[in-house]
């Protein structure tokens, strides 16, 4: 019996192993690291689902088809370049098919986190896949992101193998996220925003105020992406290039504010929206440097230029020359601290559009001074009062002298229509535009079954205006 009660008092008595001999502060230690290293994972999985929603693009870009010489690559060292594309899509189609009303490129420079953008006329007359010359937003609908950086890289010496596209519904929900951005609106735009307000609202089922009034002013989503689309106004395609460029800097400057329940739900709701040929992999590395992204420049290509009615083209914007505008942009992007010869293929390409539109050397036209390029009719309300094929069927817009069958639009004095001054929500005296259960008061815009009255907006790729 004794020497059981000693085997027990011994083993009452033994050292204290594992977690319960670690001392107190060893105890917090583990337990907080642990817990830490929980949320990471945990916090990886989340945004690993959220990046999910991306239409990743893994199959239909092919680097080598991308034009990419290596002395473009060469010169790109220490940048990312990146095609950011903007396309006019009815229904979330964001591959070939679809016009890209926008063509821009972003080039960050690694080392100093800063971001140029230029925007690239989408009517600029270059060199297709197929070695005729078009207009540069051509190659998204023929083929899609791939043929419109392929076409970037080949014309302007560019080493481009990223891109993102978004569409209507990505603006607005983005715009909308950050509370909306500052523009201050001028006269001549009012009818022009309010009228692409209507279509982007049938467009997107949203619903929004028109703008009465010029001067600065918080745009909504909806009336930003209609004022990023304005071109029927003095600069035509160079005005709306700098409005789009306006509109993304105070996006990128509110996205930088953002608190985390509004990144939260930019994500959300923006991702499903948007393609890209970005991994997961490489998304997840540039965004760490995000918040400490600087905007720098943005500018318009091509800086010298002229505009003219080609044969088998149309109107277009045309660069004098091509080479010379290349050099340009180059330095734009990556200063004048190295010289910089264009490629023999630029060359050639410069040539082919001198020999198509002549010298026009002494034709140069300034921004400012440039008058609304012919183009085919645009699906919106114009507001002039004349657009008989643009939602309308008749002289005036619904059929009557203005949109709502008034003498003005939703009797009021300004543009295409206006904001809710009869008691409604919307445009006009009801809740949606024109005071009716749908614009113009009718159950299909002028009376069709597609803008215009017809059934069909009437769009050949690379060359509608709108």
């Amino acid at each position: 019996m004794a020497r059981e009660r000693n085997h027990y008092r011994r083993g009452r008595r033994s050292k204290k192993r594992g977690f319960a001999a670690w001392s107190l502060g060893k105890k917090i230690g583990i337990i907080l690291g642990g817990t830490t290293a929980l949320v990471a994972a945990a916090g990886a999985v989340i945004l690993a689902s959220k990046l999910s929603k991306l239409d990743i693009d893994t199959t239909t870009v092919t680097p080598a088809e991308l034009n990419v010489s290596e002395e473009a690559r060469e010169r790109g060292t220490g940048y990312l370049n990146v095609a950011l594309f903007g396309v006019d899509s009815r229904d979330n189609e964001l591959d070939k098919g679809t016009r890209s009303d926008t063509i821009m490129i972003a080039s960050l420079n690694r080392a100093t986190l800063e971001v140029k953008i230029s925007s690239v006329y989408r009517d600029t007359l270059l060199e297709q896949k197929d070695g005729r010359l078009d207009k540069a937003n051509a190659a998204y609908s023929y083929g899609g992101p791939q043929e419109a950086m392929a076409l970037l890289n080949k014309n302007l010496d560019m080493d481009i193998e990223h891109y993102v596209t978004v569409n209507f519904n990505s603006l607005i929900d983005v715009v909308d996220a950050v509370g909306g951005v500052e523009i201050d609106v001028q006269e001549e735009e009012i009818s022009q925003i309010c009228g692409y307000a209507i279509e982007i609202m049938k467009v997107t089922d949203r619903v929004s105020a028109g703008v009465t009034e010029p001067g600065p002013q918080i745009l909504n989503g909806v009336q930003a992406t209609a004022y990023s689309r304005i071109r029927k106004t003095k600069g035509d395609d160079f005005r709306r290039t700098e409005r789009q460029r306006d509109v993304l800097t105070k996006v990128i400057e509110k996205l930088q504010q953002a608190t985390p329940a509004q990144l939260n739900k930019i994500i959300d709701k923006v991702f499903p929206e948007v393609s890209t040929n970005f991994t997961l992999t490489e998304i997840l590395e540039y965004a760490k440097d995000a918040f400490d992204y600087k905007l720098g420049e943005t500018t318009g290509f091509p800086f010298d230029k002229t505009t003219g009615d080609l044969a088998g083209v149309g109107s277009t914007v045309i660069p004098v020359t091509l080479e010379s505008n290349v050099e340009k942009l180059h330095t734009f992007f990556y200063g004048e601290g190295e010289s910089y010869t264009v490629s023999s293929k630029v060359s050639a390409i410069s040539d082919k559009i001198i020999a198509k539109a002549g010298d026009q050397s002494g034709n140069l036209i300034e921004e400012s001074d440039q008058d609304v390029m012919d183009q085919p009719e645009e699906n919106h309300y114009s507001g002039s009062g004349t657009n008989s094929g643009n939602y309308s069927g008749g002289n005036q817009n619904s059929g009557g002298n203005n949109s709502s069958g008034g003498n003005q639009n939703s009797g009021g004095n300004t543009g295409i229509v206006t904001p809710p001054s009869g008691g409604g929500d919307t445009f006009g005296d009801g809740d949606t535009p024109g005071g009716g259960d749908t614009p113009g008061g009718g159950d299909t815009p002028g009376g069709g079954d597609n803008p215009g009255g017809g059934d069909d907006p009437g769009y050949d790729p690379g060359t509608d205006g709108e």
